[in-house]
């Protein structure tokens, strides 16, 4: 995976207000493993922004 990416949550984030199969997009791949993922509504505005690891997601 790499910046600006698109991918699947494969987990819920519920304090974040996210399901499974929400689509979100890479904006920061960490050399040490792992992603910084934007998810954002149908207006373009932000809903979270996640440090997320390999495993919570999935390459769309």
């Amino acid at each position: 995976m790499k910046e600006h990416d698109p991918v699947v949550l494969k987990r819920d984030k519920e304090a974040f207000g996210l399901k499974a199969g929400d689509v979100g997009t890479i904006v920061l791949v960490y050399p040490q493993g792992g992603c910084l993922v934007e998810f954002v509504d149908r207006e373009g505005n932000t809903l979270a922004l996640l440090d997320l690891t390999e495993e919570e997601v999935a390459p769309l």
